[in-house]
């Protein structure tokens, strides 16, 4: 038991220094100089190819629309809000399902704009009369998310606490360490999806593979928090949550409109799952 303990504080203390080294000004710096290098360096790849510049190996890979490179923008800003609510993870299993809904708006609106490769130069009805209709509809439900995400921060007033310091720190290397898996898998798909790429011009369902790994762990935090914190609405608030979970991962493999429906949805019960839970906390205290 010891030995797992002592390795549990090795794990959490290599989170904190890579959470440390997010957390820098100069990271910060870095992450967006290579968000706006990304995008322009689409866009100049796609004229290059266009002008038959590129070798062949490389011509296979660039896009042909330069409407990709906001899909490439999107993407790697997908990522650091990834890694972010990775970090996250550890604080606040709330907070950490706030930043999931962040991610799930901006996939939305990616969606959006992916769109417009399939558009015409000059908007013809009805042939573009679908894909207009499925710009809107991402749209639209990217600011209900967004909207619904206000709600559900403003409702968190909850405070967790435990009279055991012991059981407390215990429980947060203990996510600290599931994190630092998170991490691991998340680098590891996002390698894989490179030499995918390079090798093959192919990319897998990178947000989609990781989501059903998230909620693997999201019900793995709700096991561990029954050890440290058993409490019948902690465990239901939680259980609920990593249900919102699974909403995303089904809003991001189903089709136009599902995908939007099912994605507010999640964030519509999550506002109301904390209602709930905001309201029998109040009951039980009020008793």
């Amino acid at each position: 038991m010891r030995l797992m303990y002592l390795a549990l504080e090795s794990g959490a203390n290599v989170f904190d220094w890579l959470h440390c080294k997010w957390e820098r000004e100069a990271t910060h710096r870095f992450v967006v100089t290579l968000l706006a290098l990304s995008f322009i360096g689409t866009l100049i790849a796609v004229e290059i190819d266009k002008l038959g510049l590129l070798p062949p190996h490389l011509s296979t890979i660039v896009p042909d629309n330069p409407f990709y490179a906001i899909n490439v923008a999107f993407t790697l800003m997908l990522v650091v809000e990834v890694v972010s609510m990775i970090f996250i993870l550890p604080k606040s299993f709330s907070r950490s399902m706030g930043k999931q809904f962040e991610i799930l708006s901006l996939i939305l609106l990616r969606s959006s704009f992916k769109e417009l490769v399939n558009l015409h130069g000059t908007l013809t009805f009805p042939d573009d009369f679908d894909i207009l209709g499925r710009i809107m509809t991402d749209g639209f439900g990217a600011l209900a998310v967004f909207l619904l995400l206000g709600f559900y921060l403003r409702l968190q007033r909850h405070r967790e606490h435990t009279k055991d310091g012991a059981a407390l720190y215990a429980f947060v290397i203990t996510k600290k360490v599931l994190a630092l898996l998170l991490l691991a898998i998340f680098v590891s798909l996002g390698a894989f999806n490179a030499w995918q790429l390079a090798s093959h011009g192919e990319l897998l369902h990178f947000f989609l593979v990781f989501y059903s790994v998230l909620i693997f762990s999201d019900i793995f935090v709700v096991l561990i928090s029954q050890r440290y914190r058993p409490s019948f609405e902690a465990v239901f608030r939680n259980s609920g949550l990593a249900l919102a979970t699974l909403l995303i991962r089904l809003a991001l493999s189903a089709p136009p409109y599902w995908n939007t429906a099912l994605g507010v949805s999640s964030a519509l019960f999550a506002v109301c799952l904390t209602l709930a839970f905001n309201s029998f906390r109040q009951s039980r205290i009020a008793d």
